[in-house]
C-alpha cells in the first residue's frame, strides 16, 4: 500500500500552531510519514484535481495518517479513498478540542466526498429569537447562522410550530414587525390596539417587563408549559390578593389559552430536565439516525436523518452526527444521551458547555431510565429505516411498471417534463420540472423566456425550449432518463426532432395528453376522460389504467410543469401591468420617472407635453426631453 502513496518530498514541518504543511504530488508520501508532527490537528486528503476528498482529526497526526498508509481501519471505502489520494495536508492545533472545531469548519467548507453528511439537515423549521435586538422578536427560519440569535427546534411540522407561534402572539404581547417598520413607526399599529404588542416602537415600555414576556414565550416553545402555567398561576393569585383584578384576569386568560392548546405527551421522565437522545440503526453502509427531544421531562418531538454508503464504525457515525447536528446556534440541552461510548466525549461536552454557558452531560447510559430512552431512540431509528426502505422499494416498483408499460429502455430514475404557457402568443414562457426517483428536485427546475418565436406557435416554442435545454445538457453531460412533454403527437414530434438533431439516442421521450370527449346526446352518460401516452413510432397512444400508480406519477409531473409555467407567466403579466412606457427610455431612471409623473400628474399628460415643457422638469435636459417626446409618440397608449 505504501508504494501507492506518491508525492514530492516534504519540507520539515514547522511547529507553529495553525501552520499548513502542503505535500506536493510527485514524490513518495511514505517518506513523509516520519516528518509528520505527533501533536493534535486536522489532516486533509486531496485527489489529483486538488479536491478535498476527506477531512479528519487526530490527537496524534503521525499515528493517524500512518494508519491509512497501512491500509486504513478496515472500512470498505478506505481502499477507494486511498486509490484517489495524491496529496495530504495537516494543520497542527494546540489541543484536541481545537482540532474538533477545525474539523467541523473544514467539513462544512469542502463537503468532502468520503465524510459523513446528514441528509435534509436544513429542511426543518427553527424558531429564531433575535436576542441582539433591544426588543427581540420570534420568527420562523430554516437556516441556522451564528448571528447572536437563539434558535429553538428543529420542528418537523411547520403547521404545528406556526400554530404555537400564533398562540404566543395572542398570549404574550411581543413585537412582530420587521426592523425597518419598527424604526419608521410614528404611532402604535393595530397590533398594539388589539393588545398583541406592547408598542415599544413609539411608547415607553419597561425592558424588564418585555423580557419577562419573552421568557414566558420561550418556556412554551421549549415544551415547558406546565412550569409556565404554574408560574402564571402564582402571579395571578398574587395579583388577585393585591386587588389588581384586571392583571389577574389577563393572567387567567393566558393560562386558559395555554391549557387548551398544550399537547398531551405520551412519555415523561421523572428527572424533568432537557435531553437530546440519539439512536442509530444500520444495515451495512445504510444508516438511520434518530433524535428524541425531551424538554422538561416530556418527549416533545423527534427527527430522523439518513446516511448512505458509509461503513464508518458506530463511534465515528455518532461523532460526526453530533458535530453536524449542533452546528450554528441550535439549542443545547442539559444532557445528551448517545448509544455508544465516544473517545472524545469529554472534549465535546466541554465545547457544548461553553456554548450553553453551563455544564452539560454527554453520556452513554448503561442502565435505568436513560438507557430506556436510548433504546427507544434506537427502535425509532429502526422503524424509520424500515419505512424508508419500504418507500424506496415502492418507488422502484413504480418506475419499473412505467418502464414495462411504455417499453422504455430503462426504468426512468430522472424525468424531465416541459410545458409552454402564453396568452395569444404574448409573454410566452416555457417550464422544465425534474423528478428524481419519483420526487420533485426543485433545485433543477428551469424557466425559459421565449426569444425567437413570435405569435401563438406552441410547436416552435417547444422546439426552442428543448433545443436550449439539451444543447446545455450535452455540454454538461447531464441527460435525464426520460423526456416528457405536455401534449400529444405534435409536441412529441418536436421533442423527437430535437433529440435526433442533437444526436441524443439514450433518452426516452413521451407525450402526455388528455383524451378529448364530446357529449353524445343519445348516450346515457358522458364517457370518462382518459390520459393518453404518446410514444415515438407508434400510431395509437397507450392508455394506462385509471388507477395505475405509474399514471398517477406522470399526471403529478405534468401538473407540476403546468403549475410552474403558469406561475412564471402570471408573474410576468403582473410585472408588465406595473411597468411604465418611461421604463424603456434609456436615461430615464426611477428618480426622473417619478419627477415627470409628479410634475405633470399622470402619464397621459406626459404624453401630451411638448419637449419644451418636459425640459422644465428637474434633471431632464433638452436632448432627453426630445428623446422622451419621440419615444412616447412612437409608442401610443393602447386603446
Amino acid at each position: 500500500m505504501a508504494n501507492a502513496l506518491k508525492s514530492k518530498p516534504v519540507l520539515q514541518p514547522d511547529k507553529k500552531v495553525g501552520h499548513v504543511y502542503p505535500f506536493s504530488r510527485n514524490a513518495e508520501l511514505e517518506a513523509k510519514l516520519t516528518t509528520l508532527p505527533t501533536s493534535p490537528g486536522v489532516y486533509k486528503f486531496t485527489d489529483h484535481t486538488g479536491t478535498v476528498i476527506y477531512v479528519g482529526k487526530a490527537n496524534n497526526l503521525r499515528a493517524r495518517v500512518r494508519q491509512y498508509a497501512r491500509g486504513g481501519d478496515g472500512r470498505a471505502q478506505i481502499r477507494f479513498l486511498l486509490a484517489q489520494l495524491t496529496d495530504v495536508e495537516v494543520i497542527v492545533t494546540q489541543t484536541e478540542k481545537e482540532a474538533l472545531l477545525l474539523e467541523d469548519t473544514l467539513i462544512k467548507q469542502f463537503r468532502p466526498r468520503y465524510n459523513i453528511r446528514l441528509k435534509d439537515n436544513t429542511s426543518y423549521w427553527h424558531v429564531k429569537v433575535t436576542q441582539h435586538d433591544q426588543w427581540p422578536r420570534l420568527l420562523l427560519t430554516r437556516q441556522i447562522a451564528k448571528d447572536g440569535s437563539k434558535y429553538l427546534g428543529p420542528f418537523h411540522s411547520s403547521t404545528a410550530v406556526q400554530e404555537t407561534l400564533e398562540i404566543i402572539r395572542r398570549v404574550f404581547p411581543l413585537r412582530t414587525c420587521t426592523d425597518t417598520v419598527f424604526r419608521n413607526r410614528t404611532r402604535p399599529c393595530l397590533e398594539y390596539q388589539i393588545k398583541r404588542c406592547l408598542g415599544p416602537c413609539t411608547l415607553p415600555v419597561d425592558p424588564e417587563d418585555y423580557q419577562h414576556q419573552l421568557k414566558n414565550a420561550l418556556l412554551l416553545l421549549e415544551g415547558k408549559s406546565r412550569q409556565l402555567i404554574d408560574r402564571l398561576t402564582r402571579q395571578m393569585n398574587e395579583a388577585a390578593d393585591a386587588l389588581r383584578f384586571e392583571e389577574a384576569a389577563r393572567l387567567r386568560d393566558q393560562i386558559q389559552a395555554m391549557t387548551k392548546t398544550a399537547e398531551q405527551q405520551q412519555v415523561a421522565t421523572p428527572l424533568g430536565n432537557d435531553q437530546d437522545v440519539f439512536g442509530l440503526y444500520r444495515e451495512g453502509g445504510l444508516i438511520e439516525g434518530q433524535v428524541l427531544f425531551v424538554r422538561g421531562g416530556k418527549l416533545v418531538g423527534n427527527l430522523a436523518y439518513s446516511f448512505t454508503d458509509n461503513e464508518f464504525p458506530d463511534t465515528g457515525v455518532v461523532a460526526e452526527f453530533l458535530s453536524q447536528f449542533y452546528q450554528g446556534g441550535r439549542f443545547v440541552p442539559d444532557e445528551i444521551l448517545v448509544p455508544v461510548v465516544l473517545d472524545d466525549a469529554d472534549i465535546r461536552a466541554e465545547l457544548l458547555s461553553e456554548r450553553k454557558g453551563k455544564k452539560i452531560g454527554l453520556l452513554c447510559p448503561q442502565r435505568g431510565a436513560k438507557l430506556r430512552l436510548v433504546e427507544m431512540a434506537q427502535e425509532n431509528a429502526r422503524h424509520s429505516f424500515v419505512e424508508k426502505r419500504r418507500g424506496e422499494e415502492h418507488k422502484e416498483k413504480t418506475l419499473e411498471s412505467l418502464r414495462r408499460a411504455l417499453h422504455l429502455q430503462n426504468a426512468p430514475k430522472r424525468i424531465e417534463c416541459f410545458d409552454i404557457s402564453n396568452t395569444q402568443g404574448n409573454l410566452s414562457v416555457g417550464s422544465m420540472v425534474v423528478f428524481d426517483e419519483c420526487e420533485p428536485d426543485r433545485s433543477r427546475y428551469r424557466r425559459f423566456r421565449i426569444k425567437t418565436v413570435q405569435g401563438a406557435d406552441d410547436f416552435g416554442m417547444m422546439y426552442e425550449v428543448l433545443t436550449r435545454r439539451y444543447q446545455r445538457a450535452l455540454a454538461e453531460h447531464d441527460l435525464p432518463d426520460l423526456l416528457m412533454v405536455d401534449g400529444g403527437k405534435g409536441q412529441l414530434g418536436v421533442a423527437v426532432t430535437v433529440l435526433r438533431e442533437l444526436g441524443i439516442a439514450e433518452v426516452d421521450v413521451i407525450g402526455l395528453a388528455k383524451m378529448r370527449t364530446e357529449r353524445d346526446p343519445f348516450a346515457e352518460e358522458v364517457a370518462h376522460s382518459f390520459e393518453r401516452v404518446f410514444l415515438p413510432g407508434r400510431k395509437n397512444p397507450v392508455v394506462l389504467k385509471p388507477n395505475a400508480t405509474a399514471l398517477f406519477l406522470l399526471q403529478r409531473i405534468r401538473d407540476e410543469a403546468h403549475r410552474f409555467a403558469i406561475t412564471y407567466h402570471r408573474n410576468l403579466r403582473a410585472k408588465e401591468r406595473l411597468s411604465s412606457p418611461l421604463d424603456a427610455i434609456s436615461g430615464v431612471g426611477p428618480a426622473k420617472r417619478k419627477a415627470l409623473l409628479r410634475h405633470f400628474g399622470s402619464l397621459k399628460r406626459v404624453r401630451a407635453a411638448a419637449p419644451e415643457a418636459l425640459g422644465q422638469v428637474a434633471g431632464i435636459t433638452p436632448a432627453l426631453a426630445e428623446k422622451i417626446h419621440q419615444h412616447l409618440r412612437a409608442h401610443p397608449a393602447p386603446r
